[in-house]
């Protein structure tokens, strides 16, 4: 391709130009996002089932991976008593606050929430559970 001298050109010249480019680059943007998104359904197929239940749809197959199971809500179980609106379910990593009143001589049982006492697995009464004799 020769190079053109773009200042001696006619506005109608490189009106028409740049419509040229203007179409060429939308083609090639619109084959290199075809190529990532095929790219990136590879590489995790999960989130782009999710996008697509949520957004527009995209320009690529789905994959047979299905997104994971929904776990019920965990509530808290012990709660700072110098902010009480800072809760922790017990689960994951301990916040600071807990790593705090632990230093300080507290012990988790001071930490619980009221109702969290009541609901807890160790002191439910169970029922009598025997294993049935095999026939």
């Amino acid at each position: 391709m020769r190079k053109q001298n773009l200042a001696a050109m006619q506005f109608e010249d490189l009106w028409q130009l740049y419509e040229q480019l203007a179409e060429v680059l939308a083609d090639k943007i619109a084959a290199e996002k075809r190529e990532l998104e095929h790219r990136l359904a590879k590489l995790n197929p999960v989130e782009i089932v999710r996008a697509a239940r949520t957004g527009p749809p995209l320009s690529l197959p789905l994959t047979g991976r299905t997104s994971r199971r929904k776990y019920p809500k965990v509530f808290p179980k012990y709660s700072n008593p110098l902010a009480p609106s800072q809760k922790w379910s017990g689960r994951g990593k301990m916040p600071r606050w807990v790593i705090a009143a632990l230093a300080a001589g507290q012990r988790l049982d001071d930490l619980k929430i009221e109702h969290a006492q009541k609901h807890d697995r160790e002191e439910r009464p169970r029922g009598d559970r025997t294993v049935s004799a095999v026939r």
